[in-house]
């Protein structure tokens, strides 16, 4: 049931985009809420039940929703900057949810915040030279980018004082979530979209979120 629910995962998120690319857009949204529905049964079926798991699965739920609101933009066009920022903060509440889980086990919390901020500072001053956006959309982007480059900088110690498998497959899974992200925000307000980025950034984000379903098989 594993293995089924992973490859049905990218198998929808592979037809999602296809339909997308068609600019059949209810289509699209359908097809995305199946994938992501997808990751979120399997962190049901792998999930222990214990706190930090239900932190998890309420991530991956939270992943869900913002995934469906992130395409729903282009299906309500008058409202779609409103769904779209409505969207990104779901996932980043979702992010917050994530941390949430794993900060207990973190063992130099100081220095991974202060890790976190100084690469996101530096991350968004690049980006910024890379996109046009509105201000909103840029304030937006910091705090997002921050509570994500913060979670990748907590797996990764965790990673390091306490290697596992679920630490192993977090850590491995919020990092693709972060390239991804970095990857959507290129393409969705940088100078031309293109249609290999968005392949690129639908690919690591869903195999980003399987990995971090995945990772709830290990949690002791």
């Amino acid at each position: 049931m594993i293995a089924f629910l992973c490859i049905l995962c990218l198998c929808l998120a592979g037809a999602f985009l296809y339909v997308e690319n068609k600019e059949q857009y209810v289509g699209a949204v359908i097809l995305k809420g199946l994938a992501s529905l997808s990751f979120v049964v399997l962190g049901l079926l792998c999930s222990p039940g214990t706190h930090t798991a239900k932190l998890i699965v309420a991530g991956l739920i939270l992943g869900f929703v913002a995934d469906i609101l992130l395409n729903l933009r282009w299906v309500v066009k008058e409202k779609g900057k409103l769904v779209f920022l409505v969207g990104i903060l779901v996932f980043l509440s979702g992010h917050i949810v994530y941390l949430a889980a794993v900060l207990p086990m973190a063992k130099n919390r100081i220095v991974c915040f202060l890790t976190g901020a100084v690469l996101t500072a530096a991350l968004m001053k690049w980006i910024f030279t890379k996109i046009t956006a509105e201000k909103a959309f840029k304030i937006f982007g910091i705090f997002y980018i921050g509570a994500i480059m913060i979670l990748n900088c907590v797996a990764i110690s965790n990673l390091i004082t306490a290697p596992g498998g679920f630490t192993g497959l977090f850590a491995a899974g919020a990092l693709l979530f972060l390239i991804s992200d970095i990857v959507l925000i290129l393409n969705t307000f940088g100078s031309e979209t293109k249609t290999s980025l968005r392949i690129t950034n639908i690919g690591l984000y869903y195999v980003g979120q399987l990995l971090i379903a995945l990772s709830l098989r290990f949690i002791k």
